[in-house]
């Protein structure tokens, strides 16, 4: 579609004046076809990902709507997590700028509510909250919402991975009828799609196509490595390109942590960021990656929803998403602004299948990356240390050092002696713990099986002319659940193209079990099993078995 340029949209001189100190001239995708249906009163269902400006598509009309004369909340925008919730709240506070008197609140759980409360008995035209906080004020009658004018759900999908559909209905169940809807979500699930024909009235669809999603600024490059091997593969890409900024995700807030510890180890300036963080916590540690004080960042893709920071060089898929939606919001963190940015993902056994469907979903290539060995590594050390030794050179001031020579000489070194030396202590090169065939996991059982089952026509995809285990479903049984796990089978498979983030959305938004806490997936033609936590199993049978999922009922019992 044709962008606008911001002065051709109808919006006030004020916003105006706001977007063009932020440095925005053109309105993204998103902005130019949402912005126009949603100040003429529409309601509207946004597909977008993170990083299309769809804050701005919201906010900037959100904005116009408000009557700064009236102090009670006449706009309400729900968020999956805080660090969104506070993302939107200061973009919003920024589009604000010059609107004398409008007030905007952020409310999340993890900060003091009784600080909340005095913010919102002081007046508050717009709230920005997760579900759960909101819901507390409510009860507390802290938040009135009867004259609320607008309602946004961002982020509407992970919302409902998290198990906040109760939640949802409740808050929409009390707003008033006379009131604008707002969704944006990532996907257009069947659980979205049944919220939107409930509570939006002849919604208009804005949709941000995937060609406008997947950076052409973005190389993307796989490995195919041993799982031991990860952090030293990850360790010599930071020095072969040099990287200064970077987010690492991994599947599992336990992962999150051993990561990040095994980086710390190595003398990386390494964080992470997880559901199990306080928020103080949370706030410190990204004030910290945006100041570059820490260049690595680890996180869960729950926790990283919202995060938005500029100048991120490149991300590690240091374990592949268990959707191929989460590669496309993992990916689009890097390559803003026009810059270059970099996607590496690691590949262990038969996740090359995975990888695969990723690149189905995107209608794009991941080209197969080399691994760079220890002396391609040593030899881009050893380039950059003569480099920094000219500069030292060119800058002058070396006279003080002067008489440090006769000194060491006099200790009895020589001058080949003093140079390596220093040499050594400067260039940080690590010892090659692992050696360069003990990094590739080409010669992987499943790496290899993935590979001839690519080069015969035909080939089955569930793997069923392979030798493997078998269970008596005729299913592959040769990965064994995590401790305090349990498998559970569900009767549909690839026959009915379901993919894995229909399986966490359906437990998560039926059961309400949190699709974070969901274990692994492993799909077939006909079934699926997936790994849950025993003290859910009872309560996601009770709720999946005989439900729907993509419009087929099926059948969830634990796995024989």
């Amino acid at each position: 579609m044709e962008r606008l340029k911001f002065d051709e949209l109808p919006i006030s001189e004020e916003i105006q004046k706001a977007v063009a100190d932020m440095g925005f001239v053109e309105a993204s995708p998103i902005q130019s076809e949402a912005i126009p249906h949603i100040l003429e009163g529409r309601d509207v269902i946004g597909q977008a990902q993170t990083g299309t400006g769809k804050t701005a598509a919201f906010g900037i009309p959100a904005l116009e709507l408000i009557d700064v004369a009236d102090r009670s909340v006449q706009v309400l925008v729900l968020c999956p997590t805080r660090e969104l919730a506070l993302q939107v709240s200061e973009e919003i506070k920024r589009l604000a700028k010059y609107k004398k008197g409008l007030h905007v609140a952020a409310i999340y759980g993890g900060e003091s509510i009784e600080r909340q409360i005095t913010q919102l008995k002081r007046g508050v035209h717009i709230v920005i909250g997760t579900p759960g906080r909101v819901m507390d004020h409510m009860e507390r009658r802290t938040l009135n919402l009867e004259n609320v004018r607008m309602i946004v759900l961002d982020e509407a999908d992970e919302m409902l991975d998290m198990g906040f559909r109760e939640d949802i209905e409740t808050i929409l169940q009390v707003m008033p009828d006379e009131r604008q809807t707002i969704f944006f979500s990532a996907t257009m699930s069947k659980p979205i799609l049944t919220l939107t024909k409930k509570y939006q009235n002849d919604p208009v669809l804005v949709k941000v196509v995937k060609s406008e999603l997947t950076a052409a600024s973005i190389e993307q490059l796989y490995y195919v490595v041993k799982e031991r091997g990860k952090v030293e593969v990850m360790s010599r890409l930071i020095d072969m390109y040099n990287i200064q900024l970077m987010l690492v995700f991994c599947n599992t807030k336990k992962k999150v942590d051993e990561l990040v510890e095994e980086l710390q180890l190595r003398g990386y300036q390494a964080e992470g960021i997880h559901g199990d963080l306080r928020q103080q916590q949370r706030n410190n540690v990204m004030s910290k990656f945006r100041a570059g004080v820490i260049n690595i960042l680890v996180a869960t893709d729950v926790a990283a929803r919202g995060i938005d920071v500029e100048n991120v060089e490149a991300v590690v898929n240091f374990e592949i998403p268990l959707d191929e939606e989460y590669y496309v919001h993992r990916i689009g963190r890097t390559g803003r602004a026009g810059k270059q940015g970099r996607a590496f993902t690691f590949v262990v056994g038969r996740e090359l299948s995975r990888l695969r469907e990723i690149e189905r979903y995107t209608k794009g290539k991941v080209e197969r990356g080399v691994i760079p060995s220890y002396e391609d590594i040593v030899g881009v050390k050893k380039a950059k240390f003569i480099e920094q030794i000219q500069a030292s050179i060119a800058e002058g001031g070396l006279e003080i050092f002067a008489d440090m020579i006769p000194q060491l000489h006099h200790a009895g070194l020589r001058d080949e002696q003093i140079i390596m030396g220093l040499i050594k202590m400067n260039m940080g090169v690590q010892k090659n713990t692992l050696g360069d065939k003990e990094l590739n996991g080409e010669d992987d059982r499943h790496v290899r099986i993935d590979r001839e089952r690519e080069s015969r026509k035909g080939a089955d995809r569930g793997g069923d002319r392979f030798d493997r285990r078998r269970d008596d479903r005729g299913g592959r049984q040769d990965r064994a659940p995590e401790a305090g796990m349990v498998r559970l089978f569900i009767s549909i498979g690839h026959n009915e193209r379901i993919r894995p983030g229909d399986i966490v959305g359906a437990i998560a938004g039926e059961a309400g079990i949190p699709g974070n806490a969901i274990g692994g997936i492993d799909i077939f033609d006909k079934f699926t099993y997936v790994d849950v936590s025993k003290r859910d199993v009872n309560r996601i049978i009770e709720r999946m078995d005989n439900n729907t999922i993509r419009g087929k009922r099926v059948t969830v019992e634990v796995a024989r």
